[in-house]
């Protein structure tokens, strides 16, 4: 809430204005529009909040992710997820040359992908991102740290036209990913089983 509402307010003097202002924030969940996180972004540098910004599809989610985001979250006060929407995850994929998989992805659409990522405890808000947006989130978002996985550096600086985040008060972190986990292993192991059922069905 502005410095002008707030001390109006502790007068005892709270307006129709700061009313809707507050109850806007406390309603306020964790699945958010960009515009409503960049503005919640404005507040937060009156409290002088670290904010953390972390990335991926987070198709079918396992343990690997979780602890990836709880690491994340201790770089700082609030930690925001952008996760991909369905275009951008075909889209990375088409760009990273991969074969097409005979199970089309992502498996879960993004907006239950965006409310899944949202109900982990270590996550204050999750927004979805084009994958060609994500240098203007971080530009207008300005977050105190950046968290990559070890195996998969998003923010390479070629992929921000107007320079490297590194350069300014960005912090990029990378963090080690737990080997073993992964979507591309499940859908393995559940294509695995229901082969089996077919054979001994």
């Amino acid at each position: 809430m502005p410095w002008h509402c707030v001390e109006y307010c502790a007068a005892g003097n709270e307006t129709s204005y700061c009313r809707s202002f507050r109850q806007g924030f406390a309603k306020l969940g964790k699945v958010v529009s960009q515009a409503d996180l960049i503005l919640r972004r404005r507040e937060s540098k009156i409290s002088h909040e670290r904010f953390v910004l972390a990335s991926g599809a987070f198709d079918l989610l396992h343990p690997g992710h979780i602890r990836f985001l709880e690491q994340a979250r201790s770089f700082g006060d609030v930690l925001v997820v952008a996760v991909y929407t369905d275009d951008a995850v075909r889209s990375r994929a088409a760009r990273a040359n991969e074969v097409k998989p005979k199970t089309p992805r992502p498996i879960t659409p993004a907006a239950e992908r965006a409310e899944i990522v949202a109900g982990l405890a270590s996550v204050d808000y999750v927004v979805q991102c084009e994958g060609d947006s994500l240098a203007s989130l971080i530009e207008q978002l300005s977050p105190g740290v950046i968290a990559e996985g070890s195996d998969k550096p998003e923010f390479e600086s070629a992929a921000f036209p107007n320079g490297d985040p590194r350069a300014g008060e960005t912090r990029v972190v990378s963090i080690a990913l737990d080997p073993g986990y992964s979507t591309t292993a499940i859908i393995a192991r559940i294509v695995d089983v229901g082969r089996l059922r077919l054979h001994s069905a």
